[in-house]
């Protein structure tokens, strides 16, 4: 069922695009309030929920088990290589993770396989702040 485009989704599209890499609900929801929206952390929900299922955003899983959410800069399927520390996130194709999800599936008698995979480190930014941090 197609979710109706209300001015609060248009909002919440909106502050998404303005957000940098990966967000929460809440952290998108308290953006919003803080500009005296009205809008509702339920309604956030379901209109992130919506625009995941549309592929006008991504979401993924952050290693705490939070899902996290960002505005699509690439259509179709694709990967992410996260930053724990910043939040940089860049777009990977991963041609070799797509073969090995088919095989592996296949190998125990699935089909129509699906998969998430998105790798999260620390950016060379992050890395070298971290270093210089130690040295000091």
């Amino acid at each position: 069922m197609a979710q109706r485009n209300t001015w609060q989704r248009e909002r919440v599209r909106e502050a998404l695009s303005d957000a940098q890499g990966f967000v929460s609900a809440q952290t998108l929801h308290a953006r919003l309030r803080d500009d005296n929206t009205g809008i509702g952390l339920a309604t956030v929900y379901r209109a992130l929920a919506g625009l995941a299922a549309g592929g006008d955003a991504d979401s993924l899983q952050s290693p705490e088990g939070e899902n996290l959410y960002r505005a699509c800069v690439t259509s179709g399927h694709h990967h992410h290589l996260i930053c724990r520390q910043c939040g940089l996130t860049v777009e990977i194709e991963a041609s070799e993770v797509e073969e090995w999800a088919q095989r592996t599936a296949a190998s125990h008698g699935f089909t129509s396989a699906e998969h998430v995979v998105d790798i999260f480190g620390l950016c060379g930014a992050c890395t070298a702040a971290r270093s210089n941090e130690r040295d000091d």
